[in-house]
């Protein structure tokens, strides 16, 4: 029980750095300027469908850095046993990291664009905070996009989104401490 949530978690770490690469890739000097919006600046009913925080640079970004991290999770395994028995129950060195990493990108990136969807409808402000959704809202995208590649038992995603959602709270708060993030949630 306890190794197949450590592998779960370790599973959704691509998901978690995939959400986070936006940020600081937003403030790489010959990137700044590269922030088209996902939505083209579409509106529905006067509001934007997602808002300017989701760019087409943040998403690249997030599908390359999940996938360089699912090769380097792959590559632990192979070399160093890392979660053996677990990853060698799921298959995991048999997956395709050139499928996986985007699958959990675009799945976590698009949980967060569909949590800002609903955050536009609900008139929260573009960077505001929407606890506890901002904190898992990439989790259960990644999850449900991670179905054709692994599938744990039912009971291991509310533990896993839970995991997250505090592990969010203390990566959210050490980057704003490190000046990463204006705001600690």
């Amino acid at each position: 029980m306890v190794d197949t949530i450590l592998f779960a978690l370790w599973f959704f770490i691509p998901a978690g750095i995939a959400n986070m690469t936006p940020v600081p890739v937003a403030k790489l000097p010959g990137l700044r300027n590269l922030s088209a919006p996902l939505d083209f600046g579409a509106t529905i009913g006067g509001q934007r469908i997602f808002g300017a925080h989701k760019t087409w640079r943040g998403l690249v970004a997030g599908i390359a850095a999940a996938t360089l991290t699912v090769w380097a999770q792959q590559w632990l395994v192979r070399e160093y046993g890392w979660f053996v028995a677990s990853a060698a129950d799921e298959g995991y060195l048999s997956l395709n990291g050139w499928l996986l990493g985007p699958a959990l990108a675009v799945g976590a990136l698009g949980g967060d664009a569909v949590k800002s969807f609903f955050k536009r409808r609900r008139n929260i402000v573009p960077g505001s905070v929407w606890l506890p959704y901002d904190l898992i809202d990439h989790i259960i995208g990644a999850a449900i996009l991670a179905l054709p590649f692994v599938f744990f038992a039912w009971w291991v995603y509310p533990v896993v989104v839970v995991l997250w959602l505090f592990a969010n709270l203390g990566i959210s708060y050490a980057a704003y401490l490190a000046h990463i993030k204006e705001r600690p949630f």
